[in-house]
């Protein structure tokens, strides 16, 4: 035992300073060199290398099952080279649910003293009304004319003014929407107001249908009333929906949707007359009604939004939420069932990663602007808002959303202009749902990849080798002191338990053992 402890210690006394720089600088190079590799291949694949390795060679060897499933190719390649369309990124879309300004938002502002929507919402909302309302033959009728300069003033007042003093002159629909939209208090109060909008654009529209085929002003006319027709059902449907006549409003949307597919007005299709369907068939619990409408709307060649995909996502949620268990489920694995919720999770979330935080309560939910901005905050905001009760609903669908939606991000490719089951996560979409929601929210940015443990571990390492070459270097004797030292403290254990053995065995054997 004394030889051993002998040996080492003349060991420890033969290593110059000389040894201690050249070990401590080999480790740093290669801990570097480690380093750098790591780096790269995060930047171009997303992951770790050793982390891959480990989880794919030597997970296996030790028993491990890995759970990850990857999603069909073909329907992978075929979504994503089919949402590749040639919209604008950062398009804004007219929201479907959007509240009415004098009975919801202006009341938001009576009780808060803050503004929900922003400039920039409201003359996209004024652009969108001079496009559904007015035409170039407005000047033939003097109503018309007043509300083609009523549509383009900034002041509310001026706005409200100019349609009092169009109804003055005739009972112009127009007339009607804008009172109805801005100057009524309640649901109430404006559902009145379009009814007797829709009287009135009832007569104009008949009249212009007999007209269309007599020149382009007439066409254009008709094309006009049409959309003035449409928007006022579309509004006194979801009057009804917020009076709680949810069956009627569901009626009204079905005869909608019918306008909204003809190819004669294509403006319809900005409605998104659908989403609202959806809505109120979620708040009738007619879930065979929901699944019909998606099959007819979640369609590789329609654009998707939020509504379609957690929609679909919830649908198969409910089928295996209530008895989900994220512990059974890693003891057994998932069901065939419990797999196609998950995946339909993980679509809708990579779609708009800002709806589960909302959904969970994880962040707190403002009034949705009249615009949104898809796969981007306003329209997590929009969705939340309306669908929100629909999650709470169904018993186990918010846990099983809370369990599973983080594992989306694995999935995606990095970097992220890959993308995996729809296109590329547009860039400036933290821009543009700056410029739609109110100062006083935070606005969700996409999640950042975390850098994995080994890159950091790497890191530290090799600055830790570096500096002890360096101070190895110019303070060769102190530090071959404090490796002495270092050395002799880790092995005092092994020193203690040989002291033990050797108090232990008799002499005779332990010398036969030293001699091995």
């Amino acid at each position: 035992m004394f030889g051993t402890e002998s040996s080492l210690s003349m060991f420890l006394n033969t290593l110059t300073p000389k040894f201690y720089v050249a070990l401590t600088g080999t480790s740093s190079l290669i801990s570097g060199l480690i380093l750098i590799f790591e780096w790269w291949y995060f930047r171009k694949y997303g992951t770790s290398f050793i982390e891959q390795v480990s989880v794919s060679h030597l997970r296996p060897l030790l028993g491990g099952v890995d759970s990850s499933s990857p999603s069909s190719s073909s329907t992978s390649n075929g979504e994503a080279d089919s949402s590749r369309q040639s919209v604008s990124e950062c398009k804004v879309w007219r929201n479907p649910l959007n509240l009415f300004r004098g009975a919801e938002y202006n009341r938001y502002t009576w009780v808060t003293g803050r503004e929900p929507l922003t400039y920039y919402d409201m003359n996209l909302s004024a652009q969108d009304h001079q496009t559904f309302f007015t035409c170039d033959s407005d000047h033939l009728r003097p109503a018309d004319a007043i509300m083609q300069k009523a549509w383009r003033e900034r002041n509310p007042q001026a706005r409200i003014s100019a349609a009092h003093e169009a109804l003055e002159l005739e009972d112009c629909a127009t007339a009607y929407i804008l009172l109805a939209e801005e100057e009524a208090t309640t649901i109430m109060e404006a559902e009145r107001l379009f009814k007797q909008a829709l009287k009135a654009g009832e007569g104009c529209y008949r009249r212009s249908q007999q007209l269309q085929h007599h020149g382009t002003q007439y066409e254009a006319q008709h094309r006009r009333d049409t959309n003035v027709l449409v928007y006022i059902k579309r509004r006194l449907a979801m009057c009804s929906r917020k009076l709680g006549r949810t069956r009627e409003a569901v009626k009204m949307m079905r005869d909608l949707c019918v306008f909204q597919l003809m190819k004669e007005f294509p403006l319809l299709s900005m409605f998104n007359i659908h989403e609202n369907l959806l809505e109120s068939l979620l708040e009738l619990q007619n879930y065979a009604d929901v699944q019909a409408v998606l099959a007819k709307y979640d369609d590789i060649s329609l654009p998707k939004s939020a509504t379609i995909c957690y929609t679909a996502a919830l649908l198969k949620a409910r089928a295996v939420s209530d008895k989900f268990s994220p512990e059974a489920a890693s003891r057994r694995g998932l069901s065939t069932a419990e797999m196609n919720a998950v995946e339909a999770i993980h679509r809708a979330v990579e779609f708009n990663p800002h709806v589960p935080k909302y959904l969970l309560e994880m962040k707190s939910l403002i009034l949705p602007p009249e615009h949104i901005l898809k796969r981007g905050d306003s329209e997590a905001i929009a969705y939340a808002f309306f669908h929100l009760q629909h999650w709470k609903r169904i018993e186990g669908a918010l846990n099983l959303l809370h369990c599973t939606w983080e594992g989306t991000f694995r999935m995606i490719p990095y970097p992220l202009e890959k993308g995996h089951l729809f296109y590329p996560y547009p860039i400036c979409t933290e821009t543009a749902d700056r410029e739609l929601l109110p100062m006083f929210h935070e606005v969700s940015v996409y999640p950042k990849k975390e850098l994995p443990f080994f890159i950091l571990f790497t890191a530290g390492l090799c600055s830790f080798t570096a500096m002890l070459a360096l101070l190895t270097h110019q303070f060769p004797e102190l530090m071959g002191v404090f490796a002495k030292a270092f050395l002799s403290t880790l092995f005092a254990p092994l020193n203690f338990i040989m002291e033990k053995v050797e108090s232990i065995l008799p002499s005779s054997l332990w010398h036969q053992l030293t001699r091995i």
